[in-house]
This record gives C-alpha cells, structure tokens and sequence, in this order.
C-alpha cells in the first residue's frame, strides 16, 4: 500500500513538475516570440522612419526645426522675434520708399533745373543732329484758301492748326485727320455790319500759352480776339494807324503785344479788354515780332535794318544792327538768344547782350536770277524749336523754294545746314510744334506783305512737315 502511494505520489509530483516546467516553457517561450516580434516591429519601424527620413526636403526639415523653435522658445522670446521680423520688413519698406523718393527728387531737381536755365536763356537741348529729312510722300498738303498763307500758330496741344490767309479767312485745322474743323469766312468792307471776320489780309496771329484766346491782325488795322475753342469772336482792338504786322501773348499770362506798319509797339490786356500803353523807335514799318515769358519783345524794324528789344516794365529798348537789307522776320529761340532773316538772304543768330551778330550765314538758300543780276534768295520767314539747337528758315523766289533746317552750334556761335525740304511757293510762314514732332510751313503763291511777283506754279495751303529722329538701326545702316 506504502509502495503504491508512493509511486503515485512521485508520479504526481512528476506530473506536476512537468507541467510546472511545460508551463515556464509555455511562458518562455511567448516570452521569446513577444521579443523577436517587437525586434521585428522595431526593425519595421526603424527601416519605415528611415525611408521617410530620406523623403524628407529642406523644407520639411526647416519647418520641423522652425516647430521645434517655437517649442522650445517662450512666449517672450516669440514677440521678440516677431519684433524683429516687423521691423527688418519696415526697414526694407521704408528703403524702398527712400529710392523712390530720391528718384523723383532728382526728376523734380531735373527740371527745376531746366527752368532755372529757360529762365535766364541758357538752356540748349541739343537734338538737331538727331533729325533726319523726310520722305517726299511723308509731308502732307492742307489745302483750303483761296489766296496766299500769311500766318499760322499751332495750339499748344498740337492738335490744331490755325491759318490766315489774303483771302481774310481763318481756318481750324485738325492735325492728325487734316481736315478743317471751322472756317471763318472773309468779308468785304461793304457788308461790315454783317460779317465779324476780317475785311482785309490777315497779315499775322497769335495764340495764348493756355490755349484759350486766339488774336489776328490785318491790313485794316484791326486786331480781333477769338475763342480758340469755338472759334466765337469776343473783342476787337483798334488804335494802331497802320496794318498790323505782328502779335505775340507774353507766355503764362493773356498779355498780348502787337506791332505795326505805324512804327509802334502796343500792349493788351485781352483778359480786360483794354489798351495798357504804346512805344516808338523804330524809324520804318516793323514786320514782324515775338516774345516769350519775360516781360519784353523782341522786334524786326524792316528797312531801317535793326531789331529792337524791348523791355516793356522799364520802358526802355536795345538797337541792334547787322543786315544789309530789310530785316522782314524773328523769332526768339529762348529768353537770351533770337533768329532773324531778311531780303538780303542771310539767317543771323543773336544774343540780347551784343549788338552785331553771333553767326550769320549768307546766301543762306543760294542766289538766283539772270547771269550778271544775281540776287540771294529772300528770306520771308523763321522759326526756332524754343530752347533747341534747331532752327529753320524759309525762302522765296521764283524757283527752287525752300524750307531749311539749321543747326546752332555750341553757345549758338555757328549755324551748320541739316537738310532742306523743296517748296514751291512763297514761303509765309514758319511754326515748329512744341514738342519738336512736326513743323508747318504756310505757303502761297505771293509774299504775305506785297505783290512783287506771283509764282503761278505754286499752291496756296499749308505743309506739315514730320521731323523724324535717327533710331539705333539707321545710325547703324548710315
């Protein structure tokens, strides 16, 4: 009985031992395949991390670090940085702002400059060797008088034309289209109740800095004033004795100057409607004037062979003599320096603080007539391209007309040819437009103060002549 219970016993025991050993096993063993699995797990994720780590941009990098600032730094830290962000962007702000300013300064400073030197007769933009001749089939014809063209301004827009003409009409040209936009009609002395246009030769015009008032002189002595937009008739000034040959409105205000075959300069205030003064000294018929802003003109004595500056506040005036024949127009290029042209065929450059010329090209258009009786070509009109080095000058005579252009050299002592464009006819008129783009010649088939000759050939109307500047190609193919 002992023997036996102690075999079962043992037996027992063993059993329980075993299952106490199977059961570590057991353990043990799920203890192993939790290691190996997370060993595996691990390595899965370490070998998926490391894939994404080399996915990963600079930026993505940046951005985690950036995170990882905003992480470790305090909110004080933050605003300080923050700060600092502002004020590097204020400050790239306000440099921008700075450049830009100082670039308008030295625009302003610029131009400033400018006036400063326009003022005191200095200023000299050199564009004359820029220009090139046009084209034949590039200048333009507006016909639309009867007679001969005297006179014409260009608005200060440039986008009309006026012209005047022995056939006592005015017309409004458009520049771009070419037609006309009004007409004034000429009238006969006998319907002079009827008519508020002229009665005689318009013989020169003028046209106010703003634009806004138009004046005309004629024949019969007369000056009207004219709205230049509608073309309405306003005033009309008489006192002179004669025909009246020259106008000009002081630039900046509505003063007007006019000359006349009466020997006599008068002032007007067109704003009021009246007469301010009267000034002699010239001993013939003066032909022609011009001024610019200063309170003073300039003028053309015709055969008594001077040109006379005159200072209107002062009441004073400069004698200036150097043709040989009659002086027949001018035109100031700036506030110190002027151009004139006479029958004596020479163009002359002046400067208001000598009394004989700075330059002075004679024959200036050539000589024409019969063998033995060659006489220069006449020179019947002027314009200068204000505060240039361009000139031009117009000729007539019985053949070979012409309109050229000069060139002043520097300090305008010297006068070089540019090129010359052919024109049949009296040339009456000459006009540059402000910016330098075009200039209007007004031609007729007789000189716009007489009837010495008449060139049958020629077609009354005006020129508009392009002024063309050199590109980099042409200089290139030149």
């Amino acid at each position: 009985m002992s023997s036996f219970f102690i075999k079962k016993k043992v037996a027992s025991a063993a059993l329980n031992k075993g299952d106490k050993s199977s059961t570590f096993l057991k353990r043990k063993s799920n203890t192993d395949d939790g290691t190996a699995r997370s060993k595996k797990s691990s390595k899965r994720m370490n070998e998926e991390i490391s894939s994404d780590s080399e996915n990963e941009g600079p930026a993505n990098r940046r951005q985690g670090e950036n995170e990882k600032i905003e992480i470790d730094e305090t909110p004080q830290e933050k605003k300080l940085r923050l700060a600092k962000l502002y004020l590097d962007q204020l400050r790239d702000e306000e440099e921008k702002k700075a450049e830009e300013e100082s670039f308008e300064a030295d625009l302003i400073a610029e131009r400033l400059q400018d006036d400063v030197l326009e003022q005191k007769g200095k200023l000299q933009r050199l564009i004359a060797k820029e220009l090139i001749a046009p084209e034949p089939e590039e200048i333009r014809l507006l016909r639309g008088h009867k007679l001969s063209v005297t006179c014409l301004v260009i608005t200060p827009d440039e986008k009309y034309i006026f012209s005047a003409s022995k056939d006592c009409s005015i017309i409004k040209w458009e520049v771009e289209s070419g037609k006309k936009v009004h007409k004034i009609p000429g009238g006969h002395k006998a319907k002079e109740g009827q008519h508020v246009g002229h009665k005689g030769h318009v013989l020169c015009m003028a046209i106010s800095s703003d634009g806004k008032y138009l004046a005309t002189g004629d024949m019969n002595k007369l000056i009207l004033i004219w709205d230049a937009a509608t073309c309405k008739h306003l005033y009309k000034f008489t006192g002179h004795r004669d025909a009246v040959s020259g106008l000009a409105f002081r630039r900046g205000t509505h003063d007007l100057y006019s000359a006349s075959h009466d020997r006599s300069v008068k002032v007007w205030n067109v704003n009021e409607n009246a007469y301010v003064e009267t000034m002699f000294g010239h001993q013939d018929k003066i032909t022609a004037l011009d001024c610019l802003s200063r309170e003073r003109c300039v003028t053309a004595g015709g055969r008594d062979g001077t040109v006379r500056v005159w200072k209107i506040a002062e009441e004073s005036q400069l004698v200036f003599n150097g043709h040989e024949g009659s002086i027949d127009c001018i035109q100031l290029i700036n506030e110190e320096y002027m151009v004139t042209g006479g029958d004596d065929g020479a163009v002359s450059v002046w400067t208001v603080n000598k009394k004989k010329p700075l330059a002075t090209v004679k024959q200036a258009h050539g000589i024409c007539g019969n063998t033995g009786l060659e006489q220069p070509r006449w020179l019947s009109s002027v314009a200068a391209l204000h505060n240039s080095d361009t000139i031009a000058s117009g000729a007539s005579g019985s053949h070979n007309s012409s309109v050229q252009l000069w060139m002043c050299g520097q300090g305008f002592r010297g006068l070089e040819p540019l090129f010359s464009v052919p024109v049949t006819g009296f040339v009456n008129s000459l006009k540059f437009s402000s910016s330098g783009k075009f200039l209007v010649a007004g031609v007729g088939q007789e000189h716009r103060l007489g009837r010495w000759w008449r060139i049958k050939e020629a077609k009354n109307g005006l020129y508009i002549i392009p002024l063309k500047r050199k590109t980099k190609e042409s200089e290139v193919v030149q």
